[in-house]
């Protein structure tokens, strides 16, 4: 092997040890970011510990939601297997309501997801008032749509 194959074989080996510790940080530094989704009834079978944070979806169960002191609200998160107690702290979307799709991001302890944030979800018919407004206004608005 003579010194210009060398020093391409270094080169080409100095690329591959960079692009290995650059893959390296990335998947580092997006592992802390990473929240994983879990259903009611990944939660119920006790698959996530105590405090690990995760996204938990489903539906707000009917007649759970209390509300306590303040901003303190607790419902049920069920996907019609299981139901997880949610306890939120803080002002609820608008959309929020029983029946409802939710997401809710925080993590369990002591056998309640405590929430952190909570994100109401719509269905596919879902439209914002204002283009309901704006149909009913030009006369092409269906009632029922």
């Amino acid at each position: 092997m003579n010194t210009k194959q060398k020093r391409r074989l270094a080169f080409a080996a100095a690329l591959v040890v960079a692009g290995a510790g650059a893959a390296w940080l990335v998947v580092g530094a997006l592992k802390d970011n990473v929240l994983y989704f879990r259903s009611p009834t990944d939660v119920a079978s006790r698959t996530v510990g105590d405090g690990i944070a995760f996204r938990l979806g489903g539906l707000v169960e009917q007649g759970s939601v209390k509300r306590g002191p303040g901003a303190l609200v607790r419902f049920q998160v069920t996907d019609k297997k299981s139901s997880v107690p949610v306890s939120f702290n803080g002002v609820l979307p608008a959309l929020f309501r029983e029946g409802q799709g939710v997401v809710a991001l925080g993590a369990v302890e002591g056998g309640t997801f405590q929430a952190t944030e909570v994100l109401a979800k719509h269905d596919e018919k879902y439209m914002p008032p204002e283009v309901v407004e704006s149909l009913k206004r030009s006369g092409r608005w269906k009632e029922g749509s």
